[in-house]
């Protein structure tokens, strides 16, 4: 899997929707290595750090293979880092990618944690108040590395190292999230993947226990 960009950026104020809006979604290439860390790259920022960062997002990923539709929805050419992913990768997208792989970029081990949740932010980025809405539904959302062993990354290869056993791609844990939310027998699946992220299972666990109380 190319590792095309590395991109960083500290937290900034815009107004949106008549008011001030601060995120760190403003990332930039960076041009030499870079140390990563349990939480994330040196140099990087995240505002809202309920919703973004942590050990379980601490790297968020993107395809450029994605980039050319967006281009088009959006009228113009997209820099790397455009939907404020860390990682800007090459050929790989979201139905080549598991829950629980593991991976190694430079001298650090990373892992797959979840999907990307699409929010607001990136309407306020690029001015198109349905543009989360538009990434959900095509399931061109992302997703998220936690790190296993810190070290330094450059741009270049990301090594699979390791498959995860219960193969469930990002794509489909989109889809039993977002769009099949009643099946069962998914829930149960995505949950037996001991890697996912703790804020997917408590979703996915309040979904379940809710379904088995008849609605």
């Amino acid at each position: 899997m190319p590792l095309i960009s590395i991109n960083t950026g500290v937290a900034e104020t815009r107004e949106y929707n008549g008011r001030e809006a601060r995120s760190g979604i403003f990332k930039r290439p960076v041009a030499s290595s870079v140390k990563l860390g349990f939480t994330g790259l040196e140099g990087d920022e995240q505002a809202d750090l309920v919703n973004h960062g942590g050990p379980d997002k601490a790297v968020c990923v993107y395809s450029f293979r994605h980039y050319k539709h967006w281009e088009e929805v959006l009228g113009r050419p997209l820099p790397a880092g455009a939907f404020g992913e860390n990682f800007t990768i090459g050929d790989w997208v979201e139905s080549d990618v598991h829950i629980g792989d593991m991976f190694e970029v430079g001298t650090a081990r990373v892992q797959v944690s979840q999907p990307r949740i699409p929010c607001w932010k990136l309407a306020m980025k690029w001015g198109l108040s349905e543009l989360p809405a538009l990434v959900t539904e095509t399931g061109a959302t992302g997703f998220y590395f936690r790190v296993l062993e810190p070290g330094e990354v450059t741009t270049g290869e990301i090594k699979l190292l390791e498959r995860h056993p219960e193969e469930m791609t990002v794509q489909e844990a989109n889809r039993i999230m977002h769009k099949d939310k009643t099946d069962e027998a998914g829930i149960r699946r995505l949950l037996g993947v001991d890697a996912l992220a703790g804020s997917w299972r408590g979703t996915l666990e309040r979904r379940l226990a809710k379904l088995g109380q008849g609605g």
